[in-house]
């Protein structure tokens, strides 16, 4: 639950499952770039994104007790027809003040965050086909918006990505009316049973979007649907599929576990991606916990060098945001095409049945197969 553009060693807010921090250098942070280039989408197909909001009415919001029904805005990627027209704004210039003040990022032009450029076309014209669903979900305080990178390349490599904004979750989530909801649940994060209170939200979150999503997009499979997470999000995938059976196959990318598997086991495809802190006896237990009771297919792929953050847009933007990279992290390039290589490889072989040898056998040398082939 670390923030996104904590990337410079002094900006990490660490939580109590954290490794020790490096050694910090003395060296002055560099200066900003100015707006950062997202890599390309990697797959054959155009891409396209649209914004939907969703109320449900059938419940109040848990974090703003003035709010009597719980509004979520769902950002969706795509296959389109025809790549034509300018790309969709990262986020907007409020929703990037307010990202920076929560991240306590000083001296940055907020315009250097909401104009980082993207390859998404705004409501391009969707292909005829149906595809395959990935919902996926960011981390504490991150709009969804931070991985972008990932899912425009997964809508380039033919899935519709419903990407969600948890609304007071966030330190920014523009709602239907304009309003923006700021991060009413920043100050709960330290409570005990945050963790479990949280990722039940979530999965109440998961399920309402399934409900109505595929009557409002009718280019969605919906017997074809995974979910994937990053941080808080990646343990709201877990939660999401013990409450929800059509989630068929989650990804948790570096997020402590909080929701517990029955006893009889979680037999849908499970792959968790992380950094070092989860390797067996790291100072994150929970995967080691959670892994004897996921009796299906499963995977455990822990990436050297990465960092929490690496599974975001964060590596990426840091340049252009004058933050120095966290000790020893893979670079942004690197983590970023890792990324998009592992998850895209575990969705083509448990949505499109594409069997994929690279989840047996890692060709990459910073992917390691746990529990038995990592270590710290």
């Amino acid at each position: 639950m670390r923030p996104l553009l904590a990337v410079a060693a002094g900006l990490a807010v660490l939580t109590a499952c954290s490794p020790p921090a490096p050694p910090r250098s003395a060296a002055p942070s560099p200066a900003p770039t100015g707006p950062a280039t997202l890599p390309a989408p990697t797959g054959p197909h155009p891409v396209g994104t649209t914004a939907l909001h969703l109320k449900d009415t059938s419940r109040p919001d848990p974090w703003n007790l003035d709010a009597n029904a719980r509004e979520l805005k769902v950002t969706l990627w795509y296959p389109a027809a025809r790549k034509s027209g300018p790309p969709a704004p990262y986020m907007t210039q409020k929703e990037a003040e307010l990202l920076l003040a929560g991240k306590r990022i000083a001296g940055v032009p907020a315009n250097t965050l909401s104009s980082t450029r993207t390859h998404a076309v705004k409501d391009a014209r969707p292909t005829g086909r149906k595809f395959p669903l990935v919902v996926l979900s960011p981390g504490f305080t991150n709009p969804v918006s931070t991985l972008t990178s990932l899912a425009e390349d997964l809508a380039g490599r033919g899935y519709v990505v419903a990407g969600i904004d948890h609304p007071y979750e966030s330190h920014a989530t523009t709602l239907a009316d304009g309003r923006i909801a700021e991060c009413l649940a920043c100050d709960s994060d330290n409570d005990p049973g945050f963790g479990t209170g949280a990722v039940a939200v979530r999965a109440a979150d998961v399920s309402f979007v399934l409900d109505h999503l595929p009557a409002k997009w009718a280019k969605i499979d919906r017997s074809k649907i995974a979910m994937v997470g990053q941080s808080l999000g990646g343990a709201s995938a877990l939660a999401a599929m013990v409450e929800d059976p059509r989630v068929r196959a989650g990804i948790d990318m570096d997020g402590t576990t909080y929701a517990r598997i029955p006893r009889s086991g979680l037999s849908r495809p499970f792959m968790f991606l992380g950094s070092a802190q989860h390797v067996p006896g790291g100072p994150d237990t929970s995967w080691e916990r959670d892994w004897k009771l996921l009796t299906g297919w499963k995977r455990w792929i822990v990436l050297t060098g990465a960092d929490h953050q690496s599974f975001t847009d964060s590596p990426l933007l840091a340049s252009a945001l004058g933050l120095k990279p966290a000790y020893g992290a893979l670079p942004g390039a690197r983590a970023a095409e890792l990324t998009r290589t592992y998850v895209a490889a575990f969705l083509d072989q448990h949505l499109k049945s594409q069997s994929q040898p690279l989840l047996d056998e890692p060709r990459d040398p910073e992917a390691k197969l746990c529990p038995t082939a990592c270590g710290q």
